[in-house]
């Protein structure tokens, strides 16, 4: 293991506060329900004052137009993203797209850095690094295919599209006007899942030779999807440690009974560990650090099953009102289900994880 410093810097916390702060504001728990009827401007205005914050320029260097942070940032931001189950494209568009974009030397990055564009890599959500790319056929620019269940696709009005080219791999940008986009009904409505269509749209090309940009982006989605998944679990613990302190069974609270202590002592071990590994995740994407492919899938083998499991925790030990629609560990059930499959199951991980360390099959 690499010796990296996994502790929050002063500026990181303060970015929490920040953020935490904000999504106070604009993010309660039945806005959020809203968007299960219907309702998509639920919380307009949210990315926008995201945006307003310089988020979906975070990890854009200054010289490029956004703010020279690192991947050690954008984790403390979707640990707050996922506190709330925030339904803004930060980690489709600020981190996955914006990833693929650094390394081209295109226009695009200023313009979806300063929030005036928001992006999206046209991927299934479900995809690996490891699996193969889908790749969307070009008649001299002229784009023709299908992807299906892609997140953020919804919310871009710019598509990457990774599109053959030769015995490899191009990405062009097209306006999502040109495409056809059409939702599907998601387990989690607030990222909430779509399926494009290209036929003859006109695209751009962004970068060429870009296979190796297009898996690393995705690489970087699934490590810091880790820290989403700390703030959905940890909300989960707290929230859970709190109705038990006061919810009272045969006249006293039944967080005294020793059963509903294990329970809850177990998940806290889990949720510090979950911590730890979406930690070291980022710090060794930050840092370029040869540890980095080895850390995200380690992350995402124990942080996608610690928040499902979290969350039914939660639902359990919130006995009957935890069932009904008006509370709000429905949400995080539903995303942490969500992000279970998301970029990479987690057995997935374990097989990468497997391979990478030498483990014999």
């Amino acid at each position: 293991m690499s010796d990296l410093d996994l502790l929050h810097s002063e500026t990181e916390e303060d970015l929490r506060a920040s953020v935490r702060a904000l999504l106070g504001d604009h993010c309660d728990p039945v806005a959020v329900t809203r968007m299960y009827d219907g309702d998509r401007f639920a919380v307009d205005g949210l990315w926008k004052a995201l945006t307003d914050l310089g988020l979906p320029g975070l990890l854009v260097p200054e010289e490029r137009g956004g703010q020279g942070a690192s991947a050690r940032e954008a984790a403390v931001v979707l640990e707050e993203l996922g506190r709330t189950v925030a339904p803004v494209p930060f980690l489709t568009s600020a981190v996955i797209a914006t990833t693929v974009l650094l390394e081209s030397d295109s226009d695009l990055l200023a313009a979806v850095a300063g929030g005036e564009r928001t992006a999206v890599l046209l991927v299934p959500w479900s995809i690996a690094a490891t699996d193969d790319l889908p790749r969307i056929r070009s008649d001299d620019g002229v784009l023709t295919g299908t992807v299906t269940s892609v997140a953020g696709a919804l919310e871009a009005d710019l598509l990457l599209v990774p599109v053959a080219s030769g015995d490899g791999l191009a990405v062009h940008a097209v306006d999502a006007s040109d495409a056809g986009v059409t939702p599907l009904v998601s387990l989690d409505m607030t990222r909430q899942l779509a399926d494009v269509v290209l036929d003859g749209a006109v695209g751009t090309l962004v970068l060429d030779d870009a296979a190796h940009a297009v898996r690393r982006a995705i690489d970087a989605g699934a490590a810091l999807l880790a820290s989403e998944q700390v703030g959905i679990a940890r909300w989960c613990l707290e929230t859970t440690l709190a109705h038990v302190k006061v919810r009272k069974q045969f006249g006293r609270p039944i967080g005294g009974f020793q059963a509903i202590k294990h329970r809850l002592a177990d998940l806290y071990t889990g949720v510090e560990s979950a911590t730890a590994a979406a930690r070291y995740a980022a710090a060794t994407l930050a840092e370029g650090d040869p540890d980095a492919t080895i850390a995200t899938s380690t992350a995402q083998a124990f942080n996608a099953d610690l928040a499902v499991l979290a969350a039914e925790e939660a639902l359990q030990l919130h006995a009957g009102i935890g069932m009904t629609w008006e509370h709000p560990v429905h949400l995080y059930l539903k995303r942490a289900k969500a992000d279970q499959i998301a970029l990479g199951r987690s057995g997935q991980h374990r097989a990468r994880l497997a391979t990478l360390i030498g483990l014999p099959g």
